[in-house]
């Protein structure tokens, strides 16, 4: 007990933040490591005992090895179903393992019922269960076939193979992977390695997300998000570190409020992406509540632990913005991002304080642990004043669309038809869902019938928790293309998602990324 006391005494927390450079998870490969070759590859849904439906790429294959993958696949008389496997040796002396991994049935696209392009989806699925099972086999170099959508491809494999386990013992750490597309046998492997690079990047977006949620908020306080985030997108983004006196100078006090009871001071970070020259910049708010006890109105310890997620939107901002930057998409991104942490002490707001937001609008506080709404009031005011195109904000904001939707899909509450289509059609792309929730005058009257003063942060009842959250956000924004996603539902994976390990999901980093790469098409047409 002593030693592991001691270790953890040693621990130093800037050299934790230096190893956040290597975004994708992977560690530093030793040349002197001998590395196990294996292959994955895909073969289609076939109810006949009797051929194998084979992708492209697994045809080929097959052929080289004079047919012994079909071979021994058919001395099984049971057909794959989707999602299963088969694990191959002495197949080929170039590969020490071969896992064939079904994919579905050929030809699947989007479900409307499921709202979801089912064969990318599958493919996603597939690839990600192969590539864990050959690095629970020893495998460490995988090669993958692109199943007919590298890109999907590339994204299952590494967002499954992602492990927060930094913190841990060297030897309780997952083992590192190199993958890659096995392009050997296409006739454009130009393409197949741009799409297997894009697929890579999303990922990547959506695994830093992944890993500043996962992170202790001892470790990733205000100041600490900061750091990392400037380090992290510093090289293609212009990035603004705003202090308390900052916020204090454009009265910021709605904000203010709620990091009031903390001894961390607040940060404002202010980001911008220019891949194009434009005067109305695409804005981006994310809710950075690196730690949220409830304030006075404190909640249950049972859970807490997983608070340290509740700056999840700052997350999948700083995720998206690191993807669109590496993908060089031509357009123009401002990003929002309050950081505070929420906590109960003398100094802390309390039930029934008043405090006034930017735009001049007093809140009466009637329950410290709706404390989202009132980081993002004042952010989202701040975000007006450049003269956005559209504002997006994403919030872990209410229990009560988990209650709603689940990890089905987030919630979204936005003013704009044509803002809706758009996103909808990213999260087909993406597989992360998003579902439409109303934003009715009915809410709205929840929130502005008040005793003390303009707004009350909570609607008086727990009916429709998530809308009248929404709609007392609603009272702070003047652009005709707003959306609020509600992201609290799918903050975490239980095994909801196939291709994500349980942990926080970062979700739906994808799905913003696709949007805003829809959206640069648009403008630049």
């Amino acid at each position: 007990i002593v030693k592991r006391v001691s270790r953890v005494k040693k621990l130093n927390v800037s050299h934790i933040s230096a190893r956040y450079k290597l975004l994708t998870g992977f560690r530093h490969f030793s040349t002197s490591k001998q590395w196990n070759k294996a292959l994955v590859l895909g073969v289609y849904e076939n109810e006949s005992t009797d051929s194998i439906d084979f992708t492209g790429t697994a045809r080929k294959f097959d052929e080289k090895a004079d047919g012994k993958i079909s071979q021994l696949l058919l001395t099984v008389k049971k057909p794959l179903k989707c999602g299963k496997t088969r694990t191959l040796h002495a197949v080929d002396p170039e590969f020490s393992s071969v896992l064939v991994t079904c994919i579905g049935k050929r030809g699947e696209g989007y479900d409307e019922l499921e709202t979801v392009d089912k064969g990318r989806e599958s493919i996603r699925a597939a690839v990600a269960k192969a590539v864990l099972q050959l690095r629970e086999l020893g495998e460490n170099e995988i090669e993958v076939d692109s199943c007919g959508d590298t890109e999907a491809s590339a994204e299952g494999c590494h967002l499954a193979l992602f492990s927060y386990d930094d913190l841990k013992a060297e030897k309780s750490r997952k083992p590192a992977v190199r993958i890659s597309c096995a392009t050997r046998y296409s006739q454009d492997k130009n393409n197949m390695e741009k799409e297997w690079r894009k697929g890579a990047i999303l990922a990547e977006g959506q695994n830093l997300s992944r890993r500043l949620m996962e992170m202790p908020a001892n470790l990733l306080t205000p100041t600490k998000f900061a750091e990392i985030i400037k380090e992290q997108l510093a090289d293609k983004c212009e990035v603004l570190v705003r202090d308390k006196d900052w916020a204090e100078s454009m009265k910021m006090g709605s904000f203010l409020s709620v990091a009031r009871g903390s001894v961390e001071p607040p940060v404002f970070l202010e980001i911008e992406y220019k891949g194009r020259q434009s005067d109305s910049p695409l804005a981006l708010v994310g809710k950075g509540v690196t730690f949220d006890t409830g304030g006075i109105s404190i909640k249950p310890s049972q859970g807490m632990d997983a608070m340290r997620g509740d700056m999840g939107g700052a997350a999948c901002v700083a995720g998206s913005l690191l993807s669109v930057s590496k993908l060089q998409l031509p357009v123009h991104v401002k990003a929002f991002i309050p950081l505070c942490e929420n906590m109960p002490s003398g100094s802390a707001t309390k039930p029934g304080d008043v405090v006034t937001a930017m735009n001049g609008k007093t809140i009466q506080v009637d329950n410290t642990d709706a404390e989202g709404r009132l980081i993002l009031a004042d952010a989202l005011c701040y975000s007006e004043q450049f003269n956005p195109s559209l504002i997006l904000d994403m919030a872990t904001l209410t229990g009560a669309i988990d209650v709603a939707l689940g990890a089905g899909a987030a919630g979204v509450f936005t003013n704009s038809d044509d803002m809706w289509n758009k996103l909808q059609k990213a999260s087909v792309r993406s597989g992360d869902r998003v579902w439409r929730m109303p934003l009715f005058n009915h809410y709205t009257k929840k929130i502005t019938e008040c005793q003390l003063a303009d707004l009350n942060n909570i609607g008086g009842s727990r009916s429709g928790g998530a809308c009248t959250a929404a709609a007392f956000l609603k009272e702070f924004v003047n652009n005709k293309n707003w959306l609020h996603l509600d992201i609290a539902g799918v903050m975490t994976n239980s095994g909801d998602v196939a291709y994500l390990g349980k942990g926080m999901s970062g979700r739906p980093t994808r799905t913003v990324i696709e949007f805003i790469n829809l959206m640069s098409k648009e403008t630049n047409n």
